[in-house]
């Protein structure tokens, strides 16, 4: 009869440990893997398999920012894919809704939509973004990143930081 409350003590503990744990991560914060070289040099990118995911920076995303969606020009956010809801994309900011933006490589201006931000990685050779599917809706917006919290010797702040000439002030 002891071995079986025993069990059951350590299965409510592990259940309501689960249960916090889900509940951090779903609200509050959560971490990621950078996948990929479009964020490089702001992160290292890993390769999907598990020995390479090891090698690649893991940050920690903050979820406060989704309550009303209080997001600033110049910081790294993560969010689903607009054409793969299962794929995550880690970009950099660049406009917000109302703002005029001058595509890179083009002579377009546009006005960021409301509802919507325009999203660019710092990589641009190598990087799906907001050049290649347009503004993204906030609702896709998952977090922003604050910290580099692996591997140990990269252990820091994200930097917020906006490219230069990007907005304009029509």
């Amino acid at each position: 009869m002891r071995t079986g409350n025993s069990l059951w003590l350590l299965t409510k503990k592990a259940l309501t440990g689960a249960l916090i744990g889900v509940t951090i991560s779903d609200r509050y914060v959560t971490l990621s893997p950078v996948r990929g070289s479009s964020m490089h040099p702001t992160f290292t990118g890993s390769s999907t398999s598990f020995p390479g995911s090891l090698k690649g920076d893991v940050v920690l995303v903050e979820r406060f920012c989704l309550q009303k969606y209080k997001f600033s020009h110049g910081d790294v956010i993560i969010f689903r894919s607009p054409t793969n809801q299962k794929q995550m994309f880690v970009k950099r900011l660049i406009a917000l809704p109302g703002d005029w933006i001058q595509v890179p490589e083009s002579s377009e201006i546009l006005q960021i939509q409301e509802g919507h931000c325009w999203v660019e990685g710092d990589n641009p050779a190598s990087s799906l973004d907001s050049r290649s599917f347009g503004p993204i809706p906030l609702g896709l917006v998952q977090g922003r990143v604050t910290h580099v919290i692996w591997p140990p010797q990269r252990i820091g702040q994200v930097e917020r930081k906006m490219p230069t000439g990007r907005i304009s002030p029509y």
